[in-house]
């Protein structure tokens, strides 16, 4: 019985699960997410760290005590040179003379830098020299995001010509549409919870589009095999043979998305969390967020846009009728005498249910192969007759 669970009919590709056919409910799901995005966008923004708002970080050395103490300290002495301002993020960091602490506020000028320095240094009885202040410019930010855009760009043109020469326009483009949807939903996600945007996110952000397009291209390439001389059939139609490629690779997504996950997950929960690397926290959150929701979009999304504009391709249109038709006329008995089932339209054609395609003798099951038409005869070769027949003569 153990042999016929979900995870082994997930394994062998045989689960059947219905994705290709429910792409309404994919694509309303992911209409109303981007939407939420887009508002979080416009009305709440990013948490920007001081790489692109500009600011300062001061560093205490981590002998002082907790890095609340040190917190407490630092928001002591904004006070005292009445700043107006508190420290904004703090987080323990390594470094070649030891760990220290680092903590950031907005922008403070030379003078009330120079003047907190000291104070901190009195209060934690410890020389002024051992505190470090940076002053960051918003410019910097700017620059590094510019740099990040036009890196975008570029990345996105070679990405549309190789899956062009590789499949062909219509994948490329459901396959660029996913990487744009898993963008503005991790994206989203930081706007609304209110993570620190910081240049390691934008190193994440360019890295998990990687990510996202090699497990793209792993379904659309099952896709291809399924599809290839589909029209020469009249087996199952093209989002039946592209419902089926997402079962058969469906597995293979799931492993590869949670082996790559768990590294990520080592360097977020255990690096950052439990032994306090503040500086791989930003890193290993985007990868995070941005390889679950890579994995997501590849496989609700990508697949069954592409299905969508196949549709409107006026050989797929013909041969899916063809497949339709058949369908009909051997489910109304014409060609095996038996009861037609119920007739299916709109998005469910694409994938028939197995038991009705059972019935209806036309539909193959999970994991079939589409098939031209099968020969004639004995052996597949002509219908028997001529040559030599037993006891007969030859012909002269």
């Amino acid at each position: 019985m153990a042999e016929n669970g979900l995870a082994s009919r997930l394994y062998n590709g045989e689960a059947g699960l219905n994705i290709v056919g429910r792409r309404k409910v994919w694509f309303g799901v992911a209409g109303v997410l981007i939407l939420v995005a887009i508002l979080s966008f416009a009305l709440r923004g990013f948490s920007l760290g001081i790489e692109f708002a500009g600011g300062n970080s001061f560093q205490v050395p981590a002998s002082v005590g907790t890095l609340d103490d040190a917190e407490r300290e630092v928001n002591s002495a904004l006070a005292a040179e009445n700043t107006g301002i508190e420290v904004a993020t703090a987080q323990k960091v390594g470094g070649p003379g030891g760990d220290s602490y680092e903590l950031r506020t907005a922008q403070l000028s030379a003078e009330q830098t120079n003047a907190v320095k000291t104070k901190i240094a009195e209060d934690l009885n410890i020389d002024p020299s051992q505190i470090s202040g940076n002053q960051v410019s918003e410019a910097w930010g700017s620059q590094v995001t510019e740099r990040a855009v036009l890196g975008l760009v570029i990345f996105i043109a070679l990405v549309m010509v190789y899956l062009i020469l590789r499949f062909e326009w219509r994948m490329a483009v459901a396959a660029v549409s996913s990487l744009f949807m898993n963008l503005i939903l991790t994206a989203g996600i930081y706007s609304l919870v209110g993570f620190e945007v910081t240049p390691s996110t934008i190193i994440g952000f360019l890295t998990i589009l990687g990510f996202a397009l090699y497990d793209v291209v792993v379904v659309f390439d099952k896709v291809q095999e399924n599809t290839r001389g589909i029209t020469a059939n009249n087996n199952m139609t093209y989002g039946e043979a592209a419902n089926l490629a997402v079962n058969q690779s469906l597995m293979r997504s799931l492993n590869t998305s949670v082996v790559a996950l768990l590294p990520v997950g080592g360097l977020l929960f255990i690096g950052a969390g439990l032994l306090g690397a503040g500086t791989l926290k930003d890193l290993g959150l985007v990868l995070f967020v941005g390889m679950a929701v890579a994995f997501l979009t590849s496989i609700l999304v990508a697949t069954p846009l592409l299905a969508l504009l196949k549709n409107y391709d006026p050989r797929i249109q013909a041969h899916n009728k063809r497949v339709q038709a058949r369908r009909g006329a051997s489910g109304r008995g014409e060609a095996t005498g038996k009861v037609a089932p119920t007739p299916v339209s709109g998005d469910a054609a694409d994938v028939i249910d197995p038991e009705s395609a059972a019935l209806a003798g036309a539909a193959p099951k999970v994991g079939s192969r589409p098939a031209g038409k099968r020969p004639t005869g004995a052996r597949g070769g002509r219908p028997g007759g001529g040559g030599n027949r037993p006891g007969g003569a030859k012909r002269r």
